[in-house]
């Protein structure tokens, strides 16, 4: 390679640091969130998880988990299905993180944990990432009569119990999953409710503290764009739930929304709360903070005190629905 070619092949379209950087010549560097890890029979949690491929075709895959205590079970298991955070554009199922989160969760609530592994941005762009999803979800609904693909699913899933959770990008897809269960229904699948961590949604118009922050709000307006270049902004309905018409017919009863108090996402979420209470939706939504935490702190420091509060918070609520 000539030094003209390696000079074009080194030179930065945009710089994303501490995420990604994109190159000129289209090659895409992902600065986290890369790391995976296998799925295994987890000695701590007595979880075991294999991974299953949803859609070939889309090259969607899921990593579903199972409590292994008192296994089989005597009666089916609520389902959580889950989706990782990352703006859309960075981590997998597969990363260590969400890997050892979902071990969590499942043995602690004691449901089937799905994973879902939905494509990324900027290769596929948003809304890519919301359609993979929606597969995901119609394929686990396929397992309604025992029919399915997956037979952990068949065996042991009870879908007229099924919660959407995930955190930042996941809580994300998770409301969006949520309204559309709403407005579409799926055959044979009951939508308990959804939890979201820390979600990200945001708007054109700061509020609260955002004002505060220019820098880190540029930012955030700059990766919903780079993520989704079809958006017709801070504003689309997709990453603005106050924009969105249709934000009464969520297809569940309750909703859970963490939300931490140095993160910048923090006021968006009880804005949630206070938009969503505003509709004809008949549900009951309810938000927690944690004091003296950023933004999915629980992600890089799962053994602190704050980060198992937040788990059991989010363990009571599946457990209480």
């Amino acid at each position: 390679m000539d030094s003209t070619s390696s000079t074009i092949d080194d030179e930065i379209a945009m710089d994303l640091t501490p995420l990604l950087k994109l190159y000129k010549n289209g090659r895409i560097e992902r600065l986290i969130g890369e790391e995976v890890v296998p799925p295994s029979l987890d000695p701590t949690t007595n979880v075991e998880s294999k991974d299953v491929i949803i859609s070939k075709e889309h090259d969607i895959s899921a990593r579903i988990f199972i409590p292994k205590n008192n296994y089989p079970p005597t009666q089916k298991l609520p389902v959580l299905v889950y989706f990782h955070g990352g703006v859309f554009c960075i981590k997998t199922a597969f990363s260590p993180n969400y890997h050892n989160y979902l071990n969590s969760v499942t043995s602690l609530a004691n449901v089937i944990g799905v994973s879902v592994n939905y494509r990324r941005a900027p290769e596929h762009p948003v809304p890519i990432a919301y359609e993979d999803s929606w597969l995901a979800l119609k394929w686990i609904a396929s397992h309604v009569n025992g029919n399915g693909s997956d037979e952990w699913l068949n065996q042991y899933a009870d879908l007229e119990k099924v919660f959407l959770g995930g955190d930042s990008a996941g809580a994300n897809i998770s409301h969006y999953l949520g309204l559309r269960v709403g407005k579409e229904k799926l055959d044979g699948v009951n939508l308990q409710g959804l939890v979201y961590v820390h979600p990200y949604f945001w708007g054109v118009d700061p509020i609260g503290s955002e004002s505060d922050r220019a820098e880190r709000v540029k930012m955030i307006h700059n990766l919903w764009r780079f993520a989704c270049p079809t958006t017709s902004g801070s504003d689309d309905p997709l990453i603005n739930p106050a924009k969105d018409p249709n934000l009464g017919s969520l297809g569940c009863k309750k909703v859970l929304v963490c939300v931490a108090e140095k993160d910048l996402f923090k006021d968006r979420g009880w804005y949630y709360k206070e938009l969503l209470e505003k509709t004809c939706w008949d549900g009951v939504v309810e938000v927690v903070e944690t004091e003296d935490e950023d933004h999915v702190f629980h992600m890089f420091n799962p053994s602190c005190e704050k980060a198992k509060v937040l788990l059991n918070q989010v363990v009571s609520f599946i457990k209480s629905a």
